[in-house]
């Protein structure tokens, strides 16, 4: 993988790491379009981009995202395995604070500009069912719980 490359990546964990506003500058396009589980629809532009971020920061301080694996690109566009190391210690809407350590496997799929500078569209996939698992929100996948609540949203139940 090129050098060019990775340093936008390392800038964009960084980034969310940070938590401060100027550090997607340095990685972003101005435009930069971004989606991931819990941003209920693409956002555009790096401001929106900040303010989803820091709901993040303002849960979990401290929270890192890391490199976990070796990239992919053909030098426009970019898989990159990571994972969100971090722990809830501030208030999410509708969940106060649970003390609880999480850590969140995750894949960005990247397009760059095409001068290579910056990262123009990102797409984070992972499983937000995990994430609420670690924090104690959801039953853990294969128990009695899991089956009881997907029983009251409707699957399993056998008609007459």
């Amino acid at each position: 993988m090129s050098t060019a490359v990775d340093d936008v990546l390392d800038a964009f964990q960084s980034a969310w790491s940070g938590g401060a506003r100027a550090g997607f500058a340095r990685c972003c396009a101005v435009d930069v379009h971004y989606e991931d589980p819990f941003s209920n629809g693409p956002i555009e532009g790096i401001d929106r981009l900040v303010d989803h971020a820091s709901r993040l920061w303002a849960a979990f301080p401290g929270a890192r995202l890391e490199r976990a694996g070796e990239r992919l690109t053909d030098g426009r566009f970019v898989a990159a395995p990571c994972r969100l190391v971090a722990r809830h210690t501030g208030d999410l809407p509708r969940m106060p604070a649970t003390g609880r350590s999480v850590t969140i496997h995750a894949v960005l799929y990247c397009e760059l500009e095409p001068d290579g500078e910056r990262l123009w569209r990102v797409r984070a996939f992972f499983d937000p069912y995990d994430a609420g698992v670690q924090l104690g929100a959801l039953p853990k996948h294969g128990t009695f719980g899991e089956r009881a609540l997907l029983m009251l949203r409707g699957f399993g139940l056998r008609s007459g």
